[in-house]
């Protein structure tokens, strides 16, 4: 048990000992009016720029103009293959064991549609899908229209599991029982891996292995999993999974999404999917014939890579690898943790921390729960100079990035709260 001092000088300390402090200089920082850097907790929304995002980008806006149509093949970074080189620098993310088990592709609800295609095929007695309450927004439109095109009534084909009453997240018990009482019916599980609202990380392992017994697929939406927490998605024997770049990844607004299909589910051809010709076998594509399948999960794609995005995104996961998974987790525990314990002495604080205290089921991101005035208070931490998340009405999400927020950084929120609740 890590015991913590109140004082910027002990932060300090902590910045001057951590062995990732180089990394926050590899990132573009937003700027007051002042020209002052603002501090910034919302990389569980948008990630910062990466320094070297730009010259990623005009390398090939330069072969674009020099080679046209050739820089497919002739460019530095040929565009024909451009997805094949993520495969390496995305496994780790999602603790994938082969490179086909991963592909950086489309949009993050594109990717889940496509998988959902796939993954929940319903029959007469097997037709749920599962989700959790407070799912994002695109994950519930996703999977009723889902219900919806095989002719099913969203309000039976669709469970939202709650927490009990007066609890703010769900129990990994409480997911295993209905699978074990209701999974009968159940024919997929589609939880967010953490959940956007409450920050929750859940046992995805146990879920999946849940849902397996019930003899259900289990995918997951790691839009605030992937580049947050460790993921062994290979291991655990997940069927599918897909997340955006955008967070954690730092790979700009609306960036290339990714997908994992665990090799259990490897080149069948009678697997029901949408095709498109880029999801065809690189040594025939451009024979224009029938469909060949590609090996694993890049046989899930349906066009060529967006290249400009991908660029930047190529380039931020390798500023995330540099780092290395397990050392971003160790200083997410200890970097949130401290959050926590600072927020925690504050006095007559009127909010709550609805995020798990257990750090092994949370990521970076803590989510205050006010009693009233969340919007005017997040209005307040802006006109400080911080930047943060607030959901209506009531929730403002903090998340410390171990990539680049400091101890420092850490010790200025919490003393910005203390002080507008000591005024």
């Amino acid at each position: 048990m890590v015991e913590f001092a109140n004082t910027r000088s002990y932060a300090e300390t902590l910045d001057d000992t951590d062995p990732l402090q180089s990394f926050r200089k590899r990132f573009i920082f937003p700027t007051q009016k002042d020209g002052t850097p603002y501090r910034y907790f919302c990389g569980n929304s948008l990630g910062l720029q990466p320094q070297k995002a730009k010259d990623a980008l005009w390398v090939e806006l330069e072969d674009w103009a020099k080679y046209g149509v050739e820089g497919h093949f002739d460019g530095r970074n040929p565009w024909y293959g451009y997805h094949e080189r993520f495969a390496e620098l995305l496994m780790p993310v999602v603790g994938a064991k082969h490179p086909h088990e991963v592909v950086a592709m489309n949009g993050l609800t594109v990717n889940l549609h496509l998988l959902l295609v796939s993954f929940y095929r319903p029959t007469p007695e097997r037709y749920k899908i599962v989700i959790e309450e407070n799912a994002f927004p695109s994950d519930r439109y996703a999977v009723a229209s889902q219900a919806r095109c095989h002719g099913l009534d969203p309000d039976k084909a669709v469970v939202i599991l709650k927490p009990r009453e007066g609890e703010h997240t769900l129990r990994t018990e409480d997911i295993e029982k209905y699978l074990e009482e209701e999974g009968d019916s159940v024919a997929t599980v589609m939880l967010g891996g953490v959940n956007y609202y409450t920050g929750q990380f859940y046992d995805l392992e146990r879920i999946t292995q849940a849902a397996h017994r019930a003899g259900a697929m289990a995918g997951f939406d790691l839009a605030h999993a992937a580049g947050n927490v460790l993921l062994e998605l290979h291991d655990w024997q997940v069927d599918f999974a897909c997340w955006c770049s955008y967070k954690y990844l730092n790979s700009g607004p609306g960036s290339v999404a990714g997908a994992f299909v665990h090799d259990n589910h490897r080149n069948k051809p009678d697997m029901p999917r949408f095709e498109g010709w880029w999801g065809t076998d690189p040594q025939s594509r451009f024979k224009m014939e029938h469909f060949e399948l590609q090996d694993g999960a890049p046989g899930w794609q349906l066009s060529n890579a967006p290249v400009l995005a991908m660029a930047v995104h190529y380039e931020a996961l390798k500023v995330w690898n540099e780092a290395g998974r397990e050392n971003l987790r160790d200083k997410s525990i200890k970097l949130t943790a401290y959050l926590e314990h600072l927020l925690s002495q504050i006095e007559n604080a009127p909010f709550e921390i609805i995020t798990p205290k257990d750090p092994e089921r949370r990521g970076c991101q803590l989510s205050l729960k006010f009693k009233e005035n969340a919007k005017h208070v997040n209005e307040r931490m802006s006109a400080e100079g911080l930047i943060t998340d607030f959901r209506s009405p009531d929730v403002i999400r903090v998340a410390p990035v171990p990539l680049y927020n400091s101890y420092e950084d850490v010790w200025v929120f919490a003393d910005i709260v203390k002080r507008a609740f000591e005024d």
